[in-house]
């Protein structure tokens, strides 16, 4: 299920997500342009390593990505997600709510990998906690949905707390999963855990950071 868009409108212009989109993809550019060596350098020195952690890198891999794919589908969750969260946080809550949550994800992977000498990399964990958040503030807003039916395609209307639960509940599987076949060898692969961290990270500052009065997802109605 790939999400294309939700219903609830914004009432400020996003400026901060914007401005990390912006910053992610200019990373991703420069670490793109550098030939490979330089690029695994780049990658060892700002992405996190669990077996050699340095603290600033739970910040710098929020920035990094892996490839096109790995870039793109963060950015358009965060698109989707994120105006809303900040619209409720307000701008500078948001900037510190956003680091935190990856810096939560970044801890619970280092938790389940502290041995790892792979990098680990992507705003996944960070975008994961607006997720949360979302879901927590507007669980009745509507996710226009792209569904795979066999070979064909449709597009259908789904309460986000169906599509952030199911997405949570699957990387929640997926990581047991992972570490159940784990033969101990280490290889990369998607740092399901940190997506759980991130999350649940996200569900909760949302309620104790002070939020903006709520509103609806859709406009009162007078009846006659």
């Amino acid at each position: 299920m790939i999400p294309l868009r939700d219903s609830q409108p914004s009432r400020n212009f996003p400026a901060i997500t914007v401005l990390l989109i912006v910053i992610n993809v200019a990373v991703f550019l420069f670490e793109w342009s550098l030939e490979p060596f330089s690029r695994d350098y780049f990658v060892n020195m700002y992405g996190m390593v669990p077996a050699h952690l340095r603290p600033s890198s739970m910040v710098t891999s929020m920035f990094l990505h892996g490839g096109w794919m790995h870039l793109i589908g963060n950015m358009w969750f965060l698109w989707i997600y994120g105006d809303n969260v900040e619209d409720v946080l307000g701008r500078p809550k948001y900037v510190v709510f956003y680091l935190a949550c990856g810096v939560a994800a970044a801890v619970v992977h280092y938790v389940f990998n502290f041995y790892s000498r792979i990098p680990t990399v992507g705003a996944s964990g960070a975008i994961a906690g607006v997720m949360g958040a979302y879901v927590v503030k507007y669980p009745h807003a509507r996710i226009t949905t792209l569904l795979p039916i066999i070979i064909f395609f449709t597009t259908v209307e789904l309460p986000a707390w169906f599509i952030l639960i199911y997405w949570f509940v699957l990387q929640i599987f997926s990581g047991v999963g992972e570490l159940a076949n784990s033969s101990g060898v280490q290889q990369g692969g998607v740092a399901w855990f940190a997506h759980v961290g991130g999350f649940l990270a996200g569900a909760v500052l949302i309620k104790v950071l002070p939020t903006r009065e709520r509103y609806r997802a859709y406009p009162e109605l007078h009846w006659r």
